[in-house]
């Protein structure tokens, strides 16, 4: 009789990817049924995320809830990866005795082999042979019209405040062979938006026939292939947004309008303190490039506030910079001290009323822009990506902007799934917008 395997997944995009890969990876060495709840599972993975403020505690937390189900059926295999693994190590079986694997990002291809370890000790990986893992992952498949595909692993910038260098090592790029395999093999089960991910995705460099590939490359070759109709990149970094990278948006329209480009802060004192090695100045070079490149093109960002020492001169510098490049939608935290990176050593003397009064101002600027872009779309007609039944409406159907925006919209044949549909918007909501199919002879896009 088979086993059931839940999966629970923290964190960002290449997290998702991996949870993806894991669940292949098992079923591909076993009968492996994937399971949606953990109390009907035989084995249980913990796939972890460290970046965001006491990610350990939450780890701890949900092993303690999974700790009653073991009680309850001592047969039930319990494993804790990602990154949060490979930060903790066999620190995670002193205050969770119960656990039976722990494995690093870099090893989950793994994972039916430490499942089979009686030693416990043994049962812990947390290395970094990346290249193995790019080697032995098998081909995924498709479960929907978009998916992810990892291009490389780690990060080499060594931000102050960043610990995904230590958790998931220096940047190592995957065989460019290998990445088209997997698109073409995406595309024949008929995917039509792809993401390239990876820590630092736009840090993509392979030497091959004599050349050196970039991601630039990828997004050329990627654009080529039938039936590959958007495509995306997150994240990237600034000091790696290069003129060629820029260039693609001239020259290949499958990819969207729509860029992730993280600034963290509007201050040249705080990002020198954040070791981000570029200034303000550079990033809104960056920003009209590809304006230049792609007019109307929409750009988000990631921002910390109340990294330590930061004076309240140095906060409005980063609103200014808000102001200037109106940003289409952003993510912004509060900083919090990760283990083992430098910032952590740096004095925090701001408050967090403090904190919390400026992430507020930040927040409300930043979702001022959002909210003003899409009233802006009510009226006009989008090309979107039908990905698939509105989550809290089963009669309707949803669908993505080039912007990243959920439009749900009414349907009559589910065939229209992963198809790129003319949806004209009705009314923007706080976050989606809602619709109807446009017809093509009368469409006129914007």
């Amino acid at each position: 009789m088979g086993k059931k395997l839940y999966i629970k997944t923290y964190g960002c995009q290449m997290n998702e990817y991996d949870s993806k890969m894991t669940l292949e990876v098992m079923q591909s060495s076993g009968d492996i049924q994937e399971v949606f709840t953990p109390e009907e599972a035989d084995i249980i993975l913990l796939n972890t995320c460290s970046i965001r403020e006491k990610a350990e505690e939450k780890v701890y937390s949900e092993l303690g809830r999974l700790n009653k189900l073991k009680k309850q059926n001592p047969h039930l295999k319990i494993g804790v990866g990602g990154c949060v693994a490979t930060q903790e190590g066999d620190n995670i079986y002193k205050r969770a005795p119960f656990v039976d694997l722990i494995y690093g990002p870099q090893t989950l291809q793994r994972v039916p082999k430490l499942l089979e370890e009686n030693n416990k000790i043994k049962a812990v990986d947390v290395s970094f042979p990346i290249e193995e893992k790019f080697d032995l992952l098998p081909l995924p498949t498709a479960d929907g019209p978009t998916a992810f595909v990892s291009i490389m692993e780690g990060c080499s910038k060594y931000c102050s405040f960043c610990v995904v260098p230590y958790t998931r090592g220096d940047e190592v790029s995957r065989h460019p062979q290998q990445i088209f395999d997997e698109i073409a093999r995406l595309s024949e089960q008929g995917v039509s938006e792809i993401t390239f991910v990876g820590q630092n995705v736009n840090a993509y460099e392979y030497p091959h026939n004599g050349r050196l590939l970039r991601l630039s490359d990828l997004i050329e070759v990627a654009g080529s292939v039938d039936g590959i109709e958007r495509i995306r990149y997150t994240t990237s970094h600034p000091l790696d947004m290069t003129d060629d990278l820029i260039e693609c948006y001239k020259y290949v329209p499958e990819l969207v309008s729509h860029l992730h480009l993280p600034v963290q802060s509007g201050s040249n004192e705080i990002l020198t303190k954040m070791k981000r090695n570029y200034t303000r100045e550079t990033y809104l070079e960056i920003i009209a490039k590809l304006h230049k490149a792609r007019p109307g093109i929409k750009i988000s960002s990631d921002f910390i506030v109340g990294f330590p020492q930061e004076t309240h001169k140095q906060f409005l510098e980063t609103l200014d910079l808000v102001n200037e490049v109106q940003f289409d939608a952003s993510y912004s935290f509060i900083y919090s001290a990760r283990p083992g990176t430098p910032a952590a050593k740096i004095e925090d003397n701001i408050s967090m009323n403090e904190k919390k009064e400026r992430l507020y101002e930040l927040q409300t600027l930043l979702d001022g822009f959002q909210r003003k872009y899409s009233q802006n779309l009510e009226g006009t007609v989008q090309r979107c990506l039908v990905t698939g039944l509105s989550k809290k409406d089963n009669t309707r159907m949803q669908g993505r902007t080039e912007c990243n925006r959920v439009v749900n919209f009414d349907f009559q044949k589910i065939e229209i799934l992963g198809t790129l549909l003319d949806i004209k918007i009705n009314k923007a909501l706080a976050h989606s917008l809602q619709g109807h199919i446009f017809a093509k002879e009368h469409s006129s896009l914007t």
